[in-house]
C-alpha cells in the first residue's frame, strides 16, 4: 500500500497524551469541538446485512475476484489530532471522526459491516495512495471487502465513518449499540466521554430507488 506521509510520524508523542474525560466532564449538547462547541448527545444505528438474492445464473468460479464500485468515494488523507473533550481521534480529508467495529476483527484484519451496515458506516476506502498525518504509517493497512473494494484498517481494525455525525468533527456515532467507538491513531479504542447506557440507532436511510424515510427497528435487523 503506498502511503504518503505529509508530516513526521507522531505516534510516540500520542502515545504519551492521556486522555481523562469522566462522564460529567463530556461535551453537553450543542457543543461543537471544531469551534470548541460541539454537540456530543450520541444518536445511534440500526443496520442489517443484506440477505443475498437467490440466482438463476450459474456461480462464477471461486477464483474470480468481485468488480469493485467505481464510484466509490475514497478517503485520501488519515489525520490524527486531538479534539477538544474526546481527545486524540482520527480524521478523513473532510474532518469526519473515524470509528471502528467491535465485532470486526483486527487479526486478520475483517470487516463484518456489510450491506446495510456499510450504509449507516460508510467504509473509509482506499486506492493504496492514502496521505497519512499524525498517523504512523506502520499502523496503516487495508482489507479487500466481499464487493471487492479496499478499506482502510489501523492496527489492524477497518475504520468507517458514521452518518449519524451531522458534520465533521462530532462523535455522535460514540458507543452505538455498545460496539462502535471513536478510533484513536493506534487503532485504539478512545474511550473519552462515553454517553450513559447504550445509545439508540438512527433510522436506516432509504435505498436507492425507495421513497421516503426508512422507520428504525430499534436495531433489531443488524446484531451490531
Amino acid at each position: 500500500m503506498a502511503l504518503i506521509k505529509r508530516t513526521a510520524t507522531i505516534a510516540s508523542t500520542l502515545a504519551a497524551m492521556t486522555v481523562v474525560a469522566a462522564l460529567t466532564a463530556c461535551a453537553p449538547a450543542g457543543y461543537d469541538p471544531t469551534q470548541a462547541a460541539a454537540d456530543t448527545e450520541p444518536v445511534a444505528n440500526a443496520a442489517a446485512e443484506a440477505a443475498a438474492a437467490p440466482s438463476a445464473t450459474p456461480e462464477p468460479s471461486a477464483s474470480a475476484a468481485p468488480n469493485p464500485p467505481s464510484n466509490a468515494p475514497l478517503t485520501t488523507e488519515l489525520n490524527g489530532k486531538k479534539v477538544a473533550k474526546m481527545g486524540s481521534v482520527v480524521t478523513d480529508q473532510k474532518g469526519w471522526i473515524l470509528y471502528r467495529f467491535d465485532k470486526d476483527s483486527a487479526n486478520p484484519p475483517t470487516s463484518n459491516c456489510n450491506g446495510d451496515c456499510a450504509r449507516l458506516w460508510p467504509p473509509s476506502l482506499t486506492d493504496g495512495n492514502t496521505e497519512l498525518t499524525g498517523v504512523d504509517e506502520d499502523k496503516v493497512g487495508e482489507v479487500t471487502r466481499e464487493d471487492g473494494t479496499r478499506q482502510l484498517t489501523i492496527g489492524g481494525w477497518p475504520v468507517y465513518r458514521y452518518i449519524g455525525d451531522l458534520k465533521p468533527g462530532q462523535w455522535k456515532g460514540q458507543k452505538v449499540g455498545g460496539t462502535w467507538f471513536v478510533v484513536a491513531p493506534d487503532g485504539k479504542k478512545n474511550l473519552s466521554c462515553l454517553p450513559e447506557g447504550t445509545p439508540k440507532p438512527v433510522p436506516l436511510p432509504p435505498a436507492d430507488g425507495e421513497g421516503g424515510a426508512a422507520e428504525s427497528t430499534g436495531g433489531d435487523s443488524y446484531s451490531y
